[in-house]
């Protein structure tokens, strides 16, 4: 019987065997980013119930502004950013952990003059992101700097 256990190792460029991924193909709320699927969408990875990917924000770059039913869990890995968090911005660094919960708003910027990387855990089967319009933004942001600083 084979073996499903593995190792992925890093290279220069991302992962062995592992091809980047368009971040999203339509919308114009996100901005030089590119994912990576480590675990979980793979062959004879069926038995996880997570799906682990990282994420990686070009210097200037964003993530999309979305909320969802599912929670997510999340690490920088390489180098500094910020994160908007419902009406809070707050300064993201190497290794700080980040819990987004359900219904959240949120959107990672790697807005600190280097590029921003993040490894992000969810459940393999989970809803869509749905993006804010903004009056959503407007109840839930004010005119706070995470209103200022969120990309359409």
């Amino acid at each position: 019987m084979k073996k499903k256990s593995k190792v992925i190792p890093k290279s220069d460029t991302g992962w062995k065997g592992i091809n980047p991924k368009t971040y999203k193909t339509t919308g114009t709320n996100f901005k030089d980013i590119t994912r990576f699927s480590l675990l979980g969408e793979g062959e004879q990875e069926q038995d996880l119930n997570m799906q682990t990917r990282v994420f990686r924000v070009d210097k200037g770059g964003y993530s999309s502004l979305e909320y969802h039913r599912h929670p997510h869990s999340v690490m920088i890995i390489e180098g500094s950013g910020s994160v908007i968090l419902g009406d809070e911005v707050i300064g993201l660094n190497t290794f700080d952990v980040v819990y987004i919960s359900p219904e959240t708003i949120h959107q990672f910027h790697a807005d600190k003059g280097e590029p921003l990387s993040f490894l992000c855990v969810v459940d393999r089967y989970r809803d869509r992101p749905a993006i804010p319009d903004a009056a959503m933004l407007d109840e839930v942001m004010g005119n706070s700097e995470a209103r200022t600083k969120a990309k359409l």
